[in-house]
């Protein structure tokens, strides 16, 4: 796994992902960013079943997946990424992550833009938000620099995508918005997430299927 992956250097992959105190402080920063987020789905949160806070919660759902992702790689620290260990099971967890954070990152672009008049020009509510979730895209980059794809993976986190966007828009279970999102967001928010997958297609490296003993 040494060659480079995507848009962003390995070098830096590395010091993010190789080190003990920048991969903790990448953990701790998820962790807060995951905190900040619910925040903003705290008043409404009530009104929706428990069960389907994980999926009504998009944001901090896509940073806790982020979390859950690079923590993978505690059990290396002080080793080369190019020696972490590659499963499916673990394919699954990055390829989903990848796919939610790139989704998430883009859909709060996309919503806010939509919606413009609504957010601009607050300082927070429309410049603090966008930039902040553009760190999501970015910090997905570090994903294909430990990880790779299956095709099932793939097809999964597509199936999970338009299954929350249908429970989003279907149902009502949209994030909070200022704005009703009448047609154009649901219609922005499903090709958000096929764009987020085939993003995911490109950076990350397939995993070869085990050859057969001769």
């Amino acid at each position: 796994m040494s060659e480079q992956r995507g848009p962003l250097p390995r070098r830096y992959a590395r010091y993010y992902l190789e080190q003990t105190p920048s991969l903790v402080w990448l953990l701790v920063v998820n962790a807060v960013a995951m905190l900040v987020g619910v925040r903003y789905y705290v008043e409404t949160m009530p009104e929706v079943s428990t069960f389907l806070w994980p999926l009504y919660a998009d944001s901090p759902a896509a940073l806790f997946l982020m979390t859950l992702s690079v923590a993978t790689l505690l059990p290396f620290l002080g080793k080369s990424l190019d020696e972490v260990p590659l499963t499916v099971p673990l394919a699954y967890l990055h390829t989903i992550a990848l796919v939610w954070l790139v989704k998430m990152g883009l859909w709060t672009v996309v919503a806010l833009n939509i919606g413009f008049d609504a957010y601009f020009p607050a300082p927070w509510a429309y410049f603090g938000i966008i930039v902040t979730h553009l760190g999501f895209v970015a910090e997905g980059l570090l994903v294909p620099h430990y990880a790779r794809t299956t095709k099932g993976a793939l097809v999964t986190a597509l199936v999970l995508a338009l299954g929350n966007d249908v429970l989003d828009y279907g149902f009502g279970y949209h994030p909070p918005l200022r704005y009703d999102p009448g047609l154009v967001l649901p219609l922005a928010t499903v090709a958000l997430s096929v764009l987020s997958v085939v993003i995911a297609w490109q950076l990350l490296p397939m995993e070869r299927p085990m050859q057969k003993a001769a």
